[in-house]
């Protein structure tokens, strides 16, 4: 082999690489593990104290625990932004509170209406605000300066 075909070689991008470079992707890659770590989180204290706090509770301390993570993730590695300080954060947070409304509202119906136990609900109120909280994110959270 030549140091040519080598040197090209190394400069193609494998297509795991080409397929991180589109943001949706990141965002739904960082969604899986920060849902993953919310709904343990809900699971976790639903299946520890849920019988005494109930599964609403259990919603809002799980979502808090996983903010934190989420906004960090996003930040850095989905929408690349170089936003620091209070106010992104603020931004972050307020697209979560409409997540976390439209949860408050979804679960109980689906636990109450349809029957769901609260861990299958949560799971099918997942689906709804992940779509919810990426639109929010994107045009409203990490909307000012990128960088590259």
């Amino acid at each position: 082999m030549s140091n040519a075909y080598l040197a090209r070689s190394c400069e193609r991008e494998s297509p795991v690489k080409r397929l991180l470079q589109a943001e949706p992707v990141r965002f739904l890659l960082v969604g899986a593990v920060n849902t993953a770590l919310g709904f343990a989180l809900f699971t976790a204290l639903w299946l520890s104290i849920g019988n005494r706090i109930g599964y609403l509770a259990c919603l809002y301390l799980s979502y808090a625990g996983a903010i934190i993570v989420a906004y960090l993730l996003y930040r850095r590695f989905v929408f690349r932004s170089a936003d620091r300080g209070a106010l992104p954060f603020l931004r972050f947070s307020s697209v979560y509170v409409v997540s976390l409304a439209i949860n408050t509202v979804a679960l109980p119906a689906l636990v109450i209406g349809f029957e769901l136990q609260p861990l299958i609900a949560q799971a099918a109120a997942v689906v709804v605000t992940t779509a919810c909280s990426y639109l929010g994110h994107r045009f409203f959270t990490f909307r000012a300066q990128k960088t590259k």
